[in-house]
């Protein structure tokens, strides 16, 4: 006998399902037969060994069974991965738990072949995610046209030359700090060192808008990807506050990962070497990692309306840019808050766990989170953040399931993947898992001090990427809503309001559902009206004086369109949604009360100026 036999009971619907499995991974280097009463009687097996688990006999002649039998066979195996699980599961301790699992299956065969069929199918051979890749980089390339045509509506009003943080100008001060242009690279990743004037901030905008088409139509996707992973962390990295939302980094992520798996060529259809069995494990950690970090991080910050099951009750009012459905969803009975609440936390802190499980398992992952993005959707505007976490989730399907709605013919076999390409994810993996390990107390207090060193290097070396991130949105919740309202004036008299295109101000406007769109301006009012005035806000009230169109062109309005006004001042409001009987006698959805000012008037020192330089301010009384 030159290779090792498997028996398997040839009467259990079960055991011949995955025999065949186990025959795929092994590619003929092991022989599977159904124990018949002649090859035990040949070999010496007892029936009733035969009956109670599966025997594996050796060429050297030595006989195992059970789990071990398994493990054994797999080693075989010319596929890497499966030769190291094998391994890992022959270990002590390891294997005597699994003969434990294996018996336990073993005699409830019967009720194990139902919950098989039901979780892992009737296939024997694994899953291709060819098709699955085919459609998530057609859908992200369609999310970096959001991201880049959104940008493109407001880059020159925040980082143009009379915009709120003009890139040349933070550019040229690195420029002075640091006279090594490797070291600049390295610390500032961005494709602006070579032109970072106002035609190419636009230029580079369209040039991700299309390559963003190119990857949607499918043209040379690897390249495609690639490029717009590095034109958008090139706005990243000089963006600071306003290119620093969540989404932008795991854009970042996706696109990285992206480029590691996309299939190379002009045209390559669904490519003719599939995802590596690390690639998608990698998609699925993102996944992971995207909606456990913001369950773990509500459950980790002490928040007392999450610990309470009430912070739904504050979430639709407080909500950077409400929504109309926002609107009415915090109007449902408190009972009905506290339940979407404790679903938030379940569907963020348990289901993820399903992204790594069998396939059924993984699309009712999908489809629960798919729910969860669906009710954020309706009641907040979060960009393109719903847009690319649904794209992500295609990762927990498999070619089988897209097949069913995408009318694609079957391609020729996937080839093998070259080795070295895998590689390249691997430090990826490394830096996903120490990421939701850094989140646990007990990890950092006991990871050996080595480790912990050479992993904070590693990190260092990937922070300036902005590739691999922690996540967790709304760790906290606001359960008041303050808002600013910016205003001008002539005389310091009578002042005039600059109205926003989205963010919240006039009582009788309703909120509006905005996104995919990312407004940027409107978004940061929010965060600012939570503390004391940041720089960039200063920043904003001095373009005002100063007429900038870029930045009114942010705007849903310019009060004084003859000529800029001589004072400017932001006035602080507390701001409250209106009930439905106050909305249907009067027609406002807000009510709110002044609070006093956030800044004080103020007005443009005397002076020269320079071209693309914020100008000076200086007080100009009380208001």
């Amino acid at each position: 006998m030159s290779k090792p036999l498997v028996l398997y009971d040839g009467d259990c619907a079960f055991c011949r399902r995955w025999a065949a499995r186990w025959r795929w991974r092994t590619e003929g280097r092991v022989r599977y037969r159904a124990g018949r009463w002649w090859r035990r009687w040949l070999l010496g097996i007892p029936k009733a060994d035969m009956q109670k688990a599966m025997q594996l006999v050796e060429p050297s002649g030595r006989v195992s069974r059970g789990a071990e039998a398994l493990f054994r066979a797999l080693s075989a195996s010319p596929r890497r991965g499966t030769r190291v699980a094998a391994r890992l599961g022959l270990l002590p301790g390891v294997l005597q738990l699994s003969q434990g699992v294996y018996a336990v299956v073993a005699r409830n065969r019967r009720h194990a072949a139902r919950v098989d069929r039901w979780v892992f199918g009737r296939a024997v051979v694994p899953h291709e995610y060819r098709v699955v890749r085919w459609a998530f980089l057609r859908l992200l390339g369609g999310t970096f046209l959001i991201a880049f045509s959104s940008l493109g509506r407001q880059v020159l009003g925040l980082y143009g030359s009379r915009g709120l943080r003009p890139v040349a100008e933070r550019l040229d001060a690195e420029r002075g700090e640091e006279p090594s242009a490797l070291a600049r690279w390295r610390r500032i990743p961005t494709l602006l060192w070579l032109d970072a004037s106002d035609a190419a901030l636009v230029r580079g905008c369209r040039a991700g808008q299309v390559l963003s088409l190119a990857l949607l139509f499918n043209v040379a996707p690897r390249l495609s990807v690639a490029l717009l992973w590095s034109l958008y962390l090139s706005y990243v990295t000089v963006g600071r506050e306003f290119l620093s939302f969540q989404w932008d980094v795991l854009l970042l992520e996706m696109g990285l990962l992206a480029a590691l798996t996309a299939p190379g060529g002009l045209r390559p259809g669904i490519g003719r070497d599939a995802p590596s069995a690390l690639d998608v494990f990698l998609f699925r950690l993102l996944v992971f990692r995207l909606y456990f970090g913001s369950g773990i991080s509500k459950l980790q910050s002490g928040d007392r309306t999450w610990r309470e099951l009430t912070a739904c009750q504050h979430y639709y009012e407080t909500a950077p840019l409400p929504t109309r459905g926002g609107w009415y969803a915090h109007h449902l009975p408190r009972r009905l808050q506290r339940a979407s609440t404790a679903a938030v936390l379940g569907l963020e802190t348990a289901v993820p766990f399903l992204a790594f499980g069998p396939r059924r398992l993984r699309q009712v992952a999908f489809w629960s989170l798919g729910g969860l993005q669906a009710a954020i959707v309706a009641t907040g505007n979060y960009g393109f953040f719903n847009v690319q976490a649904w794209v992500l989730g295609l990762w927990l399907l498999d070619d089988a399931s897209l097949r069913r709605v995408l009318p694609l013919r079957e391609g020729p076999p996937a080839q093998p993947r070259p080795w070295w390409r895998t590689g390249l994810s691997a430090p990826l993996l490394v830096l996903g898992a120490s990421e939701v390990l850094q989140r646990f107390e007990r990890w950092q207090r006991y990871q050996p001090e080595r480790v912990g060193t050479w992993m904070a290097w590693l990190e260092s070396q990937a922070r300036p990427l902005r590739s691999v991130n922690p996540y967790g949105l709304f760790s906290v919740m606001t359960v008041q809503r303050p808002e600013i309202l910016v205003e001008g004036s002539e005389d310091g008299e009578h002042w005039k309001e600059y109205r926003f295109r989205y963010k919240v101000g006039a009582l009788d406007r309703p909120p509006r559902q905005v996104a995919p769109h990312q407004p940027r301006l409107d978004w940061q009012m929010w965060f600012a009206a939570l503390g004391s005035p940041p720089a960039w806000f200063i920043a904003f009230l001095a373009r005002l004086l100063e007429g900038s169109p870029e930045l009114l062109g942010l705007l849903a309005g310019n009060p004084f369109p003859g000529r800029p006004p001589k004072h400017v001042r932001a006035v602080l409001y507390d701001y409250r949604m209106t009930d439905l009987d106050e909305r249907r006698r009067t027609g406002v959805w807000w009510k709110r009360e002044r609070l006093g000012l956030y800044v004080p008037p103020l007005s443009l020192a005397p002076g020269p100026r320079s071209l693309g330089r914020a100008p000076s301010l200086q007080w100009s009384g009380e208001a």
